[in-house]
């Protein structure tokens, strides 16, 4: 049998659940946005991308990678016939402080952050550490279900929460709402509910056990957050860029926000096999195969690639047309822009499988390094005198270019040289 067959099927039953729920929930934030761009005016859209935007990189960033020491510590104790309960209190007391360390910020500066980014509007504030904390609750739970190998409830989370969005957006707009609030608590409301319903497979799951050290669960934390953290800002960094360089230019700040979502199509089919290559990564690795590893690596590559190109040819041409109907945002954006958005999406979803690489070769020191070299290009690129629509887009696509190119030269010694002759 073949690695990529191998892969196939090493992934855990009910992966599939999973995939569906990525996919559902996926679509439900077009539909959100969309559903918020025919309804809210020019400037409360702005407001409304910045917010979306904050949640989804920051929260992401933050929270996520509890998620994944959750799962990782869980699945150990499965294996050592050791209760889940102990970790699931360690992690939702970790998942809550963090979230301490952003609400307390928002609470302080409320006033300043709402003349900054949301034209005013308090409320919208409330609405971050709104969303904010319902990612919290989510990823604790869902770190638990994966790591317990309840991959159908996970998925039916993830699915839920995707078609409640659904549901509360196109009903807000039907309804006639113009609030950008109401449509920013759909992100608290939709994955409180969606937890709710799938937190019984979680107790039931989560025995009584040995007491979990906190240094178990932080072990890899800290690299985690910065490397997600540093991705998220740097593919979503361009609509928060704009709003502050230029308080005043609604219409590019919503543009951009829908452009990003448009070009960045190809990442949901990037994440349906972002699992199996990283449990093939780790297969070869763990046998000590390097040419399969190799080969695998390169073929994820090619794939993306692939992919990139063809989606990014097909939204140069359509993307300026697609963007009003879809969206109902400002008819300001050209293929030009879309050219430089989707080879930032290009270059990032190659960052993100040599990420892969990375953490499987035992570089994630290094991956987070490459995030940083990878930021401080965005920001230099940012601020230099470029037309500021031009710069931003540019900062995206070779912020994304310069982690690529350092994990391929780290990658170069640890697996082009090292594996092969060892």
């Amino acid at each position: 049998m073949s690695l990529l067959d191998r892969i196939g099927t090493a992934l855990p039953r009910g992966t599939a659940f999973v995939g569906i729920g990525t996919v559902v929930l996926g679509g439900a934030n077009y539909v959100h946005l969309a559903a918020a761009g025919h309804s809210l005016s020019v400037d409360d859209m702005a407001s409304f991308s910045v917010l979306w935007t904050a949640v989804a990189s920051i929260g992401l960033g933050l929270f996520f990678p509890v998620e994944q020491e959750i799962t990782r510590v869980v699945a150990a104790r499965v294996v050592a016939g050791d209760g889940a309960l102990p970790v699931l209190r360690r992690g939702a007391a970790l998942s809550f402080g963090l979230l301490a360390a952003v609400l307390v910020p928002l609470a302080l500066f409320a006033e300043p952050l709402a003349d900054l980014f949301f034209h005013g509007d308090e409320s919208l504030v409330l609405a971050v550490g709104g969303a904010f904390a319902a990612l919290a609750v989510a990823y604790v739970t869902r770190g638990v279900l994966a790591g317990l190998g309840r991959f159908e409830a996970y998925g039916l989370q993830l699915g839920l929460d995707g078609l409640l969005r659904i549901v509360l957006s196109v009903g807000l707009a039907l309804g006639g709402v113009t609030s950008a609030f109401a449509f920013a608590a759909v992100m608290t409301v939709a994955p409180l509910i969606a937890v709710a319903v799938t937190l019984p497979p979680v107790f039931r799951g989560a025995k009584a056990g040995s007491t979990a050290q906190w240094g178990e669960l932080i072990e890899h934390l800290g690299l985690l957050v910065g490397s997600t953290l540093l991705a998220q800002v740097l593919v979503n960094i361009a609509v928060i860029s704009t709003k502050l360089i230029a308080t005043d230019d609604s219409a590019l700040v919503a543009a951009l926000l829908s452009a990003l979502v448009l070009v960045r199509v190809p990442l949901f089919a990037f994440g349906a096999f972002q699992a199996s290559l990283l449990a093939g990564l780790s297969t070869a690795q763990a046998e000590g195969d390097a040419p399969a590893y190799r080969r695998l690596l390169m073929r994820a590559c090619g794939l993306t690639a692939g992919l990139g190109v063809a989606f990014g040819i097909g939204v140069v041409a359509l993307g300026p047309v697609l963007l009003p109907v879809l969206f109902g945002s400002p008819d300001v954006l050209g293929p030009v822009d879309f050219a430089w958005l989707s080879l930032g999406t290009l270059l990032y979803m190659l960052a993100m499988v040599l990420g892969q690489a990375l953490l499987t070769s035992g570089a994630a020191r290094q991956q987070l390094l490459a995030w940083v070299v990878g930021t401080g290009v965005l920001v230099a690129v940012t601020l230099s005198p470029l037309e500021l629509r031009t710069r931003v887009e540019v900062a995206y696509a070779m912020g994304s270019l310069a982690v690529v190119a350092y994990m391929t030269l780290v990658l170069r010694s640890r697996v082009g040289y090292r594996s092969v002759h060892s």
